[in-house]
């Protein structure tokens, strides 16, 4: 299984939080809510469904651009030649 990680594109505070760890997740999902600096609101989710394996910020974390948020365990089925 792959462990990917979940990295901020903007400026911000961190607003909400909405996963947990442990969690399933699946893609597209809301993960966070991020306030930026101007002011708006940006949802943060991925193209991918796994478990959340941790979470390295909470609500009112400071965050910048490429800032890690989550680790999360990919659960891609991998394909294979029968």
């Amino acid at each position: 299984m792959n462990h990917e990680f979940v990295v901020s594109a903007v400026s911000g505070k961190v607003e909400e939080v909405a996963i947990e760890v442990h969690s399933r997740i699946y893609e597209w999902e809301k993960l966070f809510t991020i306030r930026t600096e101007n002011g708006h609101l940006e949802t943060v989710s991925v193209g991918l469904s796994g478990e959340i394996i941790s979470i390295e910020v909470k609500a009112g974390d400071s965050i910048i651009p490429g800032m890690v948020l989550a680790f999360i365990k990919d659960d891609l089925i991998p394909t294979g030649s029968d």
